[in-house]
């Protein structure tokens, strides 16, 4: 797909803003708590602890099939692994899972695909691919984690211009929550420093 084909999409997505609603969390609470477990584990025991945490989280109920696959897949893309083949198959194999549980929830664990297949074309270089992966999971769920991977996308394919307008235009016309939590990750995310101050 064209560049500008997907900053098209991404700008009509954005002009959605002031219509939708942003949910505080969309992770459920017993969700949010495994996660944590699962990312303190594996920055302080390593990737084949974590894996045996979302295991064990797993089989005492505490998270689904596909939020075991998104777990594994962020242990496979992290620092610490760095298997971009494995968390691509992961990623696949959540948005099937997905799809075959259907359900309300179907495009929020739509999105985190989408966003997993993305976080591999960036680690892979391949920006304008992970664009249109971003954009699809910002189409699809608006939050700003999904903001913020467009604009860190922006940002690595040279487009600071580009990365100022989606902004400004996110922060007028999405709710002051939703920019404040955007503006929490400018700061506390490498990739994003450029829109800092």
């Amino acid at each position: 797909m064209a560049y500008e084909q997907i900053l098209g999409r991404l700008h009509r997505a954005v002009q959605r803003g002031e219509d939708y609603l942003v949910p505080v969390d969309r992770v459920p609470v017993a969700a949010r708590a495994a996660a944590a477990q699962i990312t303190r584990t594996l920055s302080d025991e390593g990737p084949a602890a974590a894996r045996a945490k979302v295991q064990e989280l797993h089989d005492a109920g505490a998270i689904d099939d596909v939020t075991r696959l998104s777990a594994l897949q962020v242990i496979a893309a992290s620092p610490q692994v760095r298997d971009l083949a494995e968390a691509s198959r992961l990623a696949s194999l959540q948005e099937y899972v997905a799809l075959e549980a259907g359900g309300p929830d179907l495009q929020d664990r739509l999105a985190s695909a989408d966003r997993h297949r993305g976080v591999v074309a960036f680690l892979m270089g391949r920006y304008e691919v992970a664009l249109d992966w971003f954009t699809h999971a910002f189409e699809r769920q608006r939050t700003p984690e999904n903001v913020g991977n467009v604009l860190a996308t922006l940002l690595a394919l040279g487009d600071r211009g580009e990365a100022a307008d989606l902004l400004s235009t996110v922060r007028t016309r999405f709710p002051d929550s939703f920019a404040r939590e955007l503006d929490h990750r400018i700061q506390s995310d490498t990739d994003l420093r450029e829109l800092r101050g």
